[in-house]
């Protein structure tokens, strides 16, 4: 005999069914609340202090005077970006910009060496000495260092200094004085300051290799430089192309905070670019709507080289940030 279920049972089984995703949701938010609270603080500094001040970015298509409003001061539409294009400056601005930036973007690699070798090293007391080395100038400011820098570049500094003892130039250099050094010592002080720690990324992506990759490796034969050259640098492609793809598209940025501790009148033909260009504009002189269009030209290009460099490295290798 068929039985079937009464109308009760029924009601009693559909109570007894399982909360809905929603109650799981927010049961699982409730259980995270402590992490929730701390990256909503994240999120609301990024709108605080990157999404709203972006509304600033239309004093660009104005003509706008520091004692009016944005919303007071009258259109001019692209008349700002017309006249930085036609800038007397602009030629040389854009030369120096590109020349610094490109030299910094070809030192890429480094710290990708840095980090293949450090990673071969055997003694962890030895290693962890290098790391901290290499670590450390990172965590001083450009001011600090620039001061350091200038003193060691003076006429009676220690680079002058060993560079006769070693009969490399017979008369002292003001090495800040003079243009045709300037970029060397930008990109030279760069790599001290940032070698190291631009490493940390790559040294954590060799970490998460399986040991068992090289010990396969080894078996087959392979020596230290053909295991970091076949298994090494293929297991953090990925790592490599996205840095790189952030990279290019940062290339106009040329660190300003290095440049304007190092810059002085004499060495000014070799030093100023476009940060420099629109702190000098807006700030130094007040041309607000000027400056803003210029670092707007600047965001359109980075925008531009990252999408492009994010499609080349798409078909490439099959790797991108989206």
């Amino acid at each position: 005999m068929e039985i079937k279920p009464s109308t009760q049972s029924a009601a009693i089984f559909e109570t007894e069914t399982p909360p809905s995703t929603r109650r799981k949701w927010l049961r699982k938010l409730y259980s995270q609340r402590h992490v929730q609270i701390m990256g909503l603080l994240g999120v609301a500094w990024m709108i605080i202090f990157n999404f709203i001040p972006m509304y600033g970015g239309i004093i660009a298509f104005k003509d706008y005077d520091i004692i009016k409003t944005i919303a007071e001061a009258p259109w001019v539409g692209l008349e700002h970006f017309k006249e930085f294009l036609a800038d007397e400056n602009f030629g040389y601005v854009m030369k120096n910009t590109l020349g610094i930036s490109l030299l910094k973007l070809m030192t890429f690699p480094l710290p990708i060496i840095f980090a293949l070798f450090l990673n071969e090293v055997r003694s962890l007391r030895f290693k962890k000495a290098i790391q901290t080395i290499s670590y450390l100038p990172h965590f001083l400011s450009w001011v600090v260092l620039g001061g350091i820098l200038a003193t060691w570049l003076s006429d009676v500094g220690i680079i002058n200094e060993i560079f006769m003892a070693l009969h490399i130039i017979d008369q002292p250099i003001s090495f800040l004085a003079e243009p045709k050094y300037f970029w060397t010592i930008l990109i030279t002080s760069d790599i001290w300051k940032e070698l190291g720690w631009s490493a940390i990324i790559y040294l954590a992506a060799i970490t998460s290799i399986s040991p068992e990759m090289y010990e396969a490796a080894t078996i087959d034969g392979a020596g230290r430089f053909q295991q970091m050259w076949y298994v090494t640098l293929p297991s953090i492609k990925s790592t490599i192309s996205i840095l790189f793809i952030l990279a290019v598209s940062g290339v106009l940025n040329s660190n300003f905070d290095q440049i304007l501790v190092l810059r002085n009148s004499l060495n000014e033909s070799a030093s100023n670019v476009i940060d420099y260009y629109v702190y000098y504009t807006g700030i130094s002189s007040g041309r607000y709507s000027y400056s803003a269009a210029i670092g707007l030209f600047k965001s359109v290009i980075a925008l531009m080289l990252l999408l492009i460099a994010n499609q080349v490295s798409k078909k490439l290798n099959d790797t991108s940030l989206f």
